[in-house]
């Protein structure tokens, strides 16, 4: 773990039209992901700076990449929602919502596995979302109200389906076997934006958090419209509204899956 990641960032392969605000956060996020990852070590990048605005552990690689992203919004005069340093208001009726690096353990290990993911809202409606996979470049975008090019699988079942989990707390354990024992297939990738895109592009049937109550706004605001545009659904597994919110303090265990009903029969067996 003293090592430092051998293999550079690539620059995000961004859509022609994207937000400039959008764009900027994500080239932003890339790049000092990969100037993070050629400065320090994989111990150093997993280092605890503090607590973010929502009550988790900051590491060293959030810092960095929220840095880049804070400067992004300030030079394109857009305000800021993001995990770590909370609501930066610089005068905007645009907002920025964003999770600058999903999947944090990930990226400071040199898993290849976690990505930003970026929203520009307007009055807290959510105009154009961008997840972006970090160690590819790959990029899913979606603008309310347009067609998305790709779609989700269509299952309508919990059965037999392939499915992506978050890791079970100690209270969760028997509601996330409930869940698992009826799906063929059990990833836990430990990165909820880029399953989410999964979800939407139809390589995974569904996404769940399974009672957990672990994810924050900025974890579900991408996903929250680019699934919908791909045939998809995103719902709290206790029927309770996803909003757009500075307090960042807010908890959902949120569900991504292909279809309402396949998400509806997910939030049923969280239920029990």
């Amino acid at each position: 773990m003293t090592t430092h990641i051998p293999w550079p960032v690539p620059e995000p392969d961004l859509p022609t039209g994207t937000h400039p605000a959008l764009a900027a956060a994500a080239l932003g996020a890339a790049g000092a992901y990969d100037r993070a990852r050629r400065r320090h070590t994989r111990t150093e990048l997993a280092e605890t700076r503090g607590t973010g605005a929502d009550g988790t552990p900051t590491m060293l690689v959030d810092e960095i990449v929220e840095e880049a992203i804070a400067d992004a919004a300030r030079t394109h005069g857009v305000n800021l929602l993001s995990e770590e340093a909370g609501f930066i208001d610089n005068g905007s009726a645009l907002t920025l919502v964003t999770d600058p690096v999903d999947g944090s353990a990930n990226a400071a290990s040199g898993v290849p596995l976690s990505c930003f993911a970026g929203v520009v809202t307007d009055d807290g409606r959510p105009v154009e979302a961008l997840t972006c996979w970090l160690d590819t470049g790959r990029v899913w975008r979606a603008v309310a109200g347009e067609p998305v090019p790709y779609r989700t699988s269509g299952r309508t079942r919990l059965d037999g389906a392939a499915i992506s989990v978050l890791r079970p707390g100690p209270h969760a354990r028997d509601v996330w076997w409930r869940v698992v024992e009826r799906a063929e297939r059990i990833r836990i990738l430990s990165t909820t934006c880029l399953e989410a895109v999964l979800v939407a592009e139809g390589s995974i049937d569904a996404f769940a958090d399974v009672g957990g109550d672990v994810h924050r706004i900025v974890d579900l605001a991408a996903a929250m419209l680019t699934v919908p545009a791909a045939g998809g659904a995103v719902l709290d597994a206790f029927g309770r509204p996803l909003e757009i919110d500075p307090d960042l303090s807010r908890r959902w265990s949120g569900i991504v899956a292909a279809t309402p009903e396949l998400a509806e029969e997910i939030a049923a067996a969280v239920r029990g």
